[in-house]
């Protein structure tokens, strides 16, 4: 290994680092501003659960971190992760599910099923 790869190595640690020294300072400060619950679906989180509970950037921009909290909302793991997914898909297709307009869905799959049950019982 070339001392330009121990250097590269030592750079990008020093940035991991960094950045999870700076997670931690937001993180400290939303969870003191905010109460422990999911701004999506309502979970509430206490004791080890509370490592469940993530800090969002409204803007998904870890860098933009005002004082007052106003680019964080606490979500859950499974609602940030699903926040992130409409993000990109929306960066992907436009909008956030392939195939949707906004209007609600028409399809009706289980608007023949009573009729079916009852042919069955006959």
């Amino acid at each position: 290994m070339s001392s330009q790869d121990d250097k590269q190595d030592q750079i990008i640690a020093g940035a991991r680092r960094n950045r999870k020294l700076r997670e931690q300072e937001y993180r400290e400060q939303a969870l003191g501003m905010y109460p422990h619950i999911c701004a999506r679906c309502g979970r509430e989180f206490a004791g080890r659960k509370l490592r469940e509970l993530t800090v969002h950037h409204k803007d998904h921009n870890h860098d933009n971190n005002p004082p007052d909290g106003s680019n964080w909302e606490l979500l859950c793991l499974y609602c940030h992760d699903n926040e992130h997914q409409e993000y990109l898909d929306e960066q992907t297709f436009g909008t956030a599910r392939p195939g949707d307009s906004g209007q609600p869905s028409t399809y009706k799959p289980f608007s023949g099923l009573a009729d079916l049950l009852k042919n069955k019982k006959k």
